[in-house]
């Protein structure tokens, strides 16, 4: 996760947890959240990480791609007390089909290949749906830096949502790292 997001060098002055994810039932190391245990997993590592090391609560953030993305989704969902923005990348809520878009808001920066051939694009939307819903979102959008991204207007202050529809498959679009970088460091 270091290599692969690239935000230790644009936030430098940060604490970084990067767990391994298990294994899903021989199918590979992944986030299925099966019965919620990755949820008690985060919280007892965020409480662990709280208890060793001088934490800003106020800015403790979750960033991942694919099964990484729908961990963000997650916790955006199940711990938005917790955790003050995500950034998912090419999710959904398949690690968490009960996110019910009712817990307290929390912002968002998000990005999907519109050709996405592992995590289809709808299912990227309907966990953004879930978020925009959280944050009492309106429809309406403006494109926002990087292209193609927009930013959805009317959220709770504080929380906005960005969401990034980009040209291509199942992967980390070539803007993501700085434009997370620059999301998170809003905060």
């Amino acid at each position: 996760a270091m290599t692969m997001y690239q935000l230790n060098s644009k936030i430098p002055n940060a604490i970084y947890v990067t767990p391994q994810g298990l294994d899903a039932g021989g199918a590979g190391a992944g986030w299925a959240n099966s019965n919620g245990e990755d949820i008690a997993f985060t919280e007892a590592m965020v409480a662990d990480v709280q208890g060793k090391y001088c934490v800003d609560n106020t800015r403790i953030f979750s960033t991942g791609f694919s099964y990484g993305g729908m961990m963000s989704f997650a916790v955006g969902c199940e711990l938005s007390d917790v955790f003050r923005a995500i950034a998912p990348m090419a999710g959904s809520l398949y690690s968490d089909f009960n996110c019910k878009g009712t817990g307290p808001a929390i912002a968002m920066w998000g990005a999907h290949g519109t050709s996405d051939s592992v995590v289809p694009l709808e299912d990227g939307q309907a966990a953004l749906a879930k978020i925009l819903q959280q944050n009492h979102c309106g429809t309406e959008t403006v494109p926002v830096e990087p292209s193609p991204c927009v930013k959805y207007q009317g959220c709770d202050p504080g929380y906005d949502v960005t969401w990034c529809e980009w040209n291509g498959d199942h992967g980390i679009p070539s803007f993501g790292s700085a434009a997370i970088a620059q999301f998170f460091l809003q905060f």
